[in-house]
């Protein structure tokens, strides 16, 4: 489950965790609904993302090494390219508009 612990709102139930280069590489390419994926790195670093094939918008966290928010993207389009300005640890990658419907914020500290 993966939880905002601030407003105790649940974000997703079952989430996917991407730990090798082949689930991070594919991420949400080519799926044709979206769903709930947790990038999880060795080390805070600035990770980009793209879009590419990628044809729904989604909302992305960025979280550093004690899953604090970051930094946060809503409505990230399809074919379009984000260059972070903090380091994450762990990136997610979550249906359109669950960011604002959680009302998740940069602070906010999640589990899963």
């Amino acid at each position: 489950m993966l939880k905002n612990k601030r407003n105790k709102k649940i974000l997703e139930m079952h989430p996917k965790f991407c730990k090798n280069n082949f689930s991070k590489g594919l991420g949400l390419m080519f799926s044709k609904k979206p769903k709930t994926l947790i990038f999880v790195f060795n080390k805070e670093k600035i990770i980009s993302l793209h879009m590419f094939f990628v044809f729904y918008p989604i909302d992305v966290l960025f979280l550093n090494k004690n899953k604090k928010v970051v930094q946060l993207k809503e409505n990230f389009k399809p074919f379009k390219i984000i260059i972070p300005k903090k380091p994450a640890k762990y990136i997610i990658e979550l249906p359109n508009n669950t960011i604002k419907k959680t009302n998740t914020k940069i602070g906010d500290i999640l589990s899963f």
